[in-house]
């Protein structure tokens, strides 16, 4: 099996808790060559922790090395589209982290640059290489006979489950004016799709969907294909929760997004017919090889009847990577690229515009 050579742009706590150790764990397939990131303390600690890892002093330069095959970009949203950018003038491989970027027009113009690129752009959408979503797969009812899909997303952030399971560090030595910076980018970027008077709740209803919604959107069309249109979508507790529900025509797909402080994790795929019904349950993904399950009940003579699937304990984010590394070495195409990437910006974009239209009180 070839190891490919990688280089870390950004190595905040998507890196620290998940890529790096699944890296290392994988160390058949690749070999961590590089990193790079505005916090000096986070390139010392990795350096010490990834002997094989050489710090760059741009994240430029680590794109160009010839001593790198793929790049991880996991750094803020706003620098996702201009690092893909130097990654494909550069000839290299890419995973890129959700969302792809913030905006239908940068993904356009990515688009527009790599219509036969032959190297692999995945973005990472890991849930849908979760074991139970691809076992749901196979169990589904046929699509003319679905009656109601639910999808939940109740959770807390990440941090309430990485500070009592792991040493991430969150650096105090970032330049502020490179904060500064970044936020501005940011806040541009998600005005285009919000509006340059949007109100504070809306900006973060928006947010949310890029960094949370987005997992469930992407596994929401992968199982179901694209929805008609966006039928409604409400947004509350200042936008922190959100409310869509997606035309399928015979049947509606609603979705609840429920951001709080409690530290707990509910995560929920449920597709129905008028005889079956198939649940995919998620876990946190902190936390690494927590286990999902798939539940399939369907009507019987003497009542319900439930087969579980699980608990399956195979990686969602190992997945990933098992997957992009076949990419690259066979040269196929992945399912989740820029171009699937796309659509889900694009519903995301119509979920906005359903928003404005609810009447704030």
């Amino acid at each position: 099996m070839a190891v490919i050579r990688v280089g870390l742009v950004g190595l905040g706590e998507v890196a620290q808790s998940i890529h790096l150790p699944v890296l290392s764990d994988q160390r058949d397939s690749w070999l961590v060559s590089g990193i790079y990131d505005v916090s000096p303390s986070l390139m010392a600690l990795c350096t010490s922790e990834y002997p094989t890892a050489k710090a760059f002093e741009t994240a430029e330069a680590l794109i160009d090395s010839p001593d790198i095959d793929a790049v991880f970009i996991l750094s803020s949203d706003e620098t996702h589209s201009r690092f893909v950018h130097a990654a494909v003038q550069a000839n290299k491989h890419v995973l890129l982290e959700k969302p792809a970027c913030l905006t239908v027009r940068e993904i356009d113009e990515l688009l527009a640059l790599t219509p036969n690129y032959a190297k692999t752009i995945f973005v990472g959408y890991m849930r849908r290489y979760a074991p139970a979503y691809l076992a749901a797969i196979e169990e589904l009812p046929d699509f003319a006979d679905i009656t109601h899909v639910r999808i939940f997303d109740l959770i807390s952030e990440g941090r309430h489950f990485l500070k009592k399971s792991q040493n991430v560090l969150y650096p105090t030595d970032i330049d502020p004016a490179h904060l500064a910076r970044g936020a501005g980018e940011r806040e541009a970027l998600i005005r285009e799709v919000v509006g340059s008077d949007a109100p504070a709740d809306l900006v973060r209803a928006y947010r949310g969907l890029t960094a949370l919604s987005s997992h469930h959107i992407s596994a929401m069309r992968g199982l179901l294909g694209e929805p008609a249109r966006v039928l409604a979508a409400h947004r509350t507790n200042g936008g922190a929760n959100t409310s869509v529900t997606f035309d399928y025509g015979h049947f509606a797909c609603c979705y609840d997004a429920v951001v709080d402080d409690l530290g707990l994790f509910d995560a929920m795929i449920e597709v129905r017919s008028n005889t079956k019904r198939v649940r995919i349950i998620y876990d946190t993904p902190y936390i690494r090889s927590l286990p999902t399950w798939l539940e399939v009940t369907e009507a019987g003579a003497a009542g319900p009847v439930t087969r579980t699937f699980g608990p399956l304990y195979g990686d969602a984010f190992s997945n990933e990577l098992e997957t992009f590394h076949r990419h690259i070495t066979d040269g196929t195409k992945p399912l989740t690229d820029l171009a699937d990437s796309r659509r889900d910006l694009a519903l995301m974009a119509e979920i906005i515009e359903q928003m404005k239209k609810t009447v704030r009180r």
